[in-house]
């Protein structure tokens, strides 16, 4: 089997499988125009590569479901990006049934039960859907998601595939062919698989995200009376998978069957288009007829005795090869308690989407190989990964950037076609996050500070910053407790003003005859920083001693205390230009 084991070295791991995925298609090349079966290919060396993703699109397609696309997008950017020809190609498992009544869609509730058993394009759309069944509805926010990450490909509809007739032969092939399938599943049926050594899901909805489709857990064909038959028909009286295969004739193509409803009849399955090939079979079927070099999968197909390991043998019936095909880690999500409790499900593509920009998301995918596990943030992590991100932007600028860094930024930054659209002006995002917060979205006032951060280059426009702003904004909206906005006071604290010490007044004193000449964000964090090394007796850019640290934290949690009523708040420069000059000294007690 080609399968390319797992590298623990630090380099580029995608240009690593471009190298075996290119390699590997030159290889089955060879072998076809050794035996005259070459066809005419696009590309311009005669090669054209084949990469395969597979979603299911039975409930909301989450950010775990993403890198079974973004690994083969990844690899096959950069095969393009060296010249070749490539097909991406994501199968829409659209005609898989109908498993069970998703968690956290508004407006479902158990009634959907009576849908479980019909494809998934059978099931209505929920209700106020534009789209005309169930998984168009939930195919929709994927495919906008993935235009915005810049994912070029091929999208295959698994009903049209089936109904059409466009796998008759390969069905009938199956069947002619389903004692030498058993005998490979045979194998692997009494064997009890190893548990799995995997990051624990840290609550229900972590467990949902890692579970998969659910079409590994499916049944492999082999029917109550000890008969196998790879191929299961949808009813045609109720439109369910609820049948029982009872007999098949090679020669007529004849196959009888009986549903839970209480049909039963008999089809020719050289017309009949309304049943699959079961899940082991239909994937390794695909790989043959798509001519797949380049498929990852994720752990629940990648088990002894699962999807993966037995396709490897059953594509071998279909005169096809098993492709390259990592297995790829469980991806987390840091903040997930509170976004369950609040959405009642897990994270989208398109809920990351609404708070970061395209870049950080496929950084998150580039930066790590497949078998590495890593989380999302959706809670103020986000603004670490930010700071990261922009830090590695400056040493790309640099040249300074070590090489598989400088490669995971190039593949977030852009794709072959081009570079992804991008902020014009990246200010940091928990600059604007702070801001966005404070001003609760005016246009007029988030202008004012933001053009008052570098007063030697100010923003003369929002659309300067924008879409990180927004993004910020719509982060500070929907994933910050209310409790942890900031408010800043209305009025002076008389009181707590009246209460203070001659040391503290002493501070404020510092802080207040150094605005005007401070007043900018690389200003004010000098004066900030400054004040307490001043009251005690050192120069303002003295390195910090713990006793200075721990003068500083007082001072600033004085200056919280009197600004916005606690002891901790955004970054106190900007803080202090959102309150803006006039108001900190009215607070202050100027």
């Amino acid at each position: 089997m080609p399968i390319v084991a797992q590298s623990t070295e630090t380099a580029d791991w995608v240009s690593r499988y471009a190298d075996e995925v290119i390699a590997e298609a030159e290889r089955r090349a060879g072998a076809k125009k050794a035996d005259g079966t070459a066809d005419e290919a696009p590309g311009a060396d005669g090669l054209t590569v084949v990469v395969a993703s597979g979603l299911s699109p039975s409930g909301p397609i989450h950010l775990g479901n993403l890198r079974e696309v973004m690994t083969p997008h990844l690899v096959a950017d950069e095969v393009r990006r060296r010249g070749h020809t490539v097909r991406h190609l994501i199968s829409w498992d659209d005609y898989d049934r109908y498993r069970k009544v998703p968690a956290g869609v508004a407006g479902i509730d158990e009634s959907w039960a009576e849908h479980i058993g019909k494809p998934l394009t059978a099931v209505p759309a929920p209700a106020g859907s534009a789209y005309p069944n169930w998984a168009e509805h939930f195919k929709a926010a994927m495919t906008e998601a993935l235009a915005a990450l810049g994912v070029e490909y091929d999208g295959i509809s698994q009903t049209t595939q089936y109904t059409s007739g466009a796998y008759r032969e390969q069905i009938l092939h199956a069947m002619r062919h389903r004692g030498d399938i058993d005998a490979i599943l045979a194998q692997y049926r009494t064997k009890k698989a190893p548990g799995k050594k995997s990051q624990k899901p840290v609550d229900e909805a972590e467990l949902e995200a890692a579970e998969g489709s659910g079409a590994a857990s499916e049944d492999d064909g082999t029917t109550a009376g000890g008969g196998y038959y790879p191929y299961k028909p949808y009813c045609t009286v109720c439109n369910k998978d609820l049948t029982t295969v009872t007999s098949y004739d090679d020669e007529t193509t004849e196959l009888a069957y009986t549903c839970a409803c209480g049909h039963a009849e008999t089809v020719k399955l050289s017309t009949f288009d309304h049943g699959k090939l079961v899940w082991k079979v239909d994937w390794p079927m695909r790989w043959a007829y798509e001519g797949v070099i380049f498929e990852p999968s994720g752990v629940d197909h990648s088990s002894p005795g699962s999807s993966f390991q037995v396709g490897g043998q059953i594509v071998e019936i279909f005169d096809g090869v098993q492709p390259i095909g990592p297995m790829y880690a469980f991806v987390g999500i840091s903040g997930m308690a509170k976004m369950s409790s609040s959405k009642g499900g897990v994270p989208t593509p398109a809920d990351a989407l609404k708070i970061m920009e395209p870049q950080l998301l496929r950084w998150l995918y580039a930066r790590r190989r497949p078998n590495q596990s890593f989380k999302i943030a959706f809670d103020q992590e986000i603004q670490r990964l930010y700071d990261e991100w922009d830090k590695l932007e400056a040493k790309v600028a640099e040249s300074t950037a070590l090489p598989a860094d400088a490669a995971a930024h190039s593949r977030a930054a852009a794709t072959a076609a081009g570079e992804l659209p991008r902020t014009p002006r990246p200010l940091p995002y928990r600059t604007l996050a702070s801001v966005a917060d404070i001003t609760a979205g005016a246009e007029d006032q988030t202008l004012r500070i933001l053009s008052e951060l570098d007063p030697t280059r100010p923003i003369t426009g929002l659309d300067e910053v924008r879409p990180r702003l927004d993004r910020a904004e719509a982060w500070i909206n929907t994933y910050v407790d209310a409790e942890a906005r900031t408010v800043v006071r209305a009025e002076p604290d008389t009181e707590a003003l009246a209460a203070l010490g001659d040391e503290a007044r002493e501070s404020l004193r510092l802080l207040l005859d150094g605005l005007d000449s401070h007043w900018s964000l690389d200003g004010l964090t000098t004066l900030v920083y400054g004040v307490p090394k001043i009251q005690a007796g050192f120069p303002a850019d003295a390195k910090p001693t713990p006793e200075l640290k721990a003068a500083q934290r007082g001072f600033f949690a004085l200056l919280y205390q009197l600004l916005v009523g606690r002891d901790t708040g955004p970054r106190l420069p900007t803080l202090l230009l959102a309150v803006g000059e006039d108001r900190v000294r009215r607070l202050l007690g100027a």
